[in-house]
């Protein structure tokens, strides 16, 4: 740290760690970008990493998990939060009056695969985990009985209250499952949409149309469900409104249909998995409990997120890892370990488990959208580099070109990622983010 401090480039050291927002594990990039007149193959402006700090140039890592680096999360949760909200109110190329469109804010949960240590609460009051008087004992001498009042981050939440119980085999099947389940219940909800109202779904295509926007989540025991936003649009998407028979009530029933009705199977296994028992249907407004701003909000937190909090690691587990060695809940570990056994088996080959053990078998995307829901993630970030670009038009840092008349030659060779201990405390100095902590020390 004190060497960085006293190198003389230490102010364009700086400028580079503030372009990058902060991010904790920037990549290096070592090249050049040239500029040439196209007419006359004239060099009009030569930009080159060698007069920068240690030959480099760093940029953001762009990742959405926020344990890897909390400030190019940020970035994405705040994308996420904008694409989410705009399909709902408008902005973003989608019209305002998407907001008088029916809407719902749907929750799929995954089914049960043994009792799990809860933090149960009612009227603000804390409830016991899973009292019972007359507690059956379990094949394995466990009483079935937990009394506390667990706190928010008590380590046992999400816990089997018998491990040997508890079905980590179906669980991480779940995992592997579900995108194949969500895309049923899409196909399930518009055909039962379309017969509620005596349609085929060809003819359905032509008068109305379903959006939708989702991300999943993992629950503390391990398992994912999927928060869901699904609006009704005319034929043109969020551009026409969906036709007066095409109410929230229909919805409603569709979505409530396809939840129950969907089902995927394993066949190797003759394993069938259906959505949970705990559907949640909440009707989205402008001015209740469940407004635009705060679903926006809570979906965007999620998109952030992965398996780590269930416990687990942010990176990819080799088959040779001694799993007795990670720093990981033992609840985890048990996961990862059916991850493994069951990758090893050539029937499950193409569910990858092994490959996404870190993701307790879950391979599937975290937030989607469908097509006609908002604007996208790439839409978003074109529209910030061009401000960026214009910006530095604006105040001198980059000569002004007209870019039709320009060629633009550029070499990018990858250097390394990441800073190093001592520049990671002036990183944090320098933008305000905050650095990670074990234990009290940073890491």
């Amino acid at each position: 740290m004190i060497s960085r401090l006293h190198d003389p480039d230490y102010d364009r050291w700086a400028c580079q760690i503030k372009r990058t927002g902060g991010c904790r594990q920037p990549i290096h990039l070592r090249g050049k970008v040239e500029h040439y007149d196209q007419a006359t193959g004239h060099l009009l402006h030569r930009y080159s990493t060698s007069t920068e700090p240690n030959g480099i140039l760093r940029v953001p890592c762009k990742t959405r998990r926020a344990s890897r680096c909390p400030a190019c999360a940020e970035v994405y949760r705040a994308d996420t939060y904008q694409l989410v909200r705009a399909g709902l109110v408008g902005g973003k190329g989608v019209p305002e009056t998407v907001s008088s469109h029916p809407c719902l804010f749907v929750t799929l949960t995954a089914p049960s695969f043994g009792v799990v240590h809860a933090r149960r609460e009612k009227n603000g009051k804390v409830l016991p985990c899973h009292p019972r008087r007359d507690a059956q004992t379990c094949p394995h001498g466990r009483a079935m009985s937990c009394t506390d009042h667990h706190s928010a981050d008590d380590p046992q939440l999400g816990e089997p209250l018998c491990p040997e119980c508890y079905d980590y085999d179906g669980s991480v099947l779940f995992n592997a499952i579900s995108p194949e389940l969500w895309r049923r219940f899409t196909l399930a909800l518009r055909r039962r949409f379309a017969r509620l109202n005596g349609l085929t779904v060809k003819a359905l295509r032509e008068h109305a149309g379903i959006a939708f926007a989702k991300v999943a989540e993992y629950q503390r025991r391990g398992v994912v469900h999927f928060h869901a936003v699904i609006r009704l649009d005319g034929p043109d998407g969020p551009n026409s409104p969906p036709p007066p028979w095409a109410t929230t009530e229909a919805l409603t029933d569709a979505v409530d249909h396809a939840a129950t009705a969907v089902t995927a199977q394993i066949k190797t296994l003759e394993r069938t998995f259906r959505w949970g028992t705990q559907l949640d249907i909440r009707r989205i407004t402008m001015d209740g409990d469940l407004t635009e701003q705060a679903v926006a909000g809570y979906v965007a937190k999620y998109a952030t997120k992965a398996a780590e909090c269930t416990g687990t690691l942010d990176r990819r587990i080799q088959p040779l890892d001694n799993l007795d060695a990670l720093p990981i809940r033992d609840h985890a570990r048990r996961l990862i370990g059916a991850c493994m056994r069951l990758g090893s088996q050539p029937s499950l080959a193409e569910l990858r488990l092994t490959h996404w053990a870190h993701m307790l078998g879950f391979r599937g995307h975290f937030s989607t959208k469908s097509r006609r829901y908002s604007t996208t993630l790439g839409e978003l970030r074109a529209a910030r580099e061009e401000h960026m670009r214009t910006e530095d038009f604006s105040t001198g840092r980059l000569p002004l070109f007209k870019e039709d008349t320009v060629l633009v030659v550029a070499h990018w060779q990858y250097a390394g990622q990441g800073l190093s201990i001592g520049e990671q405390f002036l990183a944090a100095a320098l933008t305000g983010v905050r650095l990670p902590t074990i234990g009290g020390d940073p890491r």
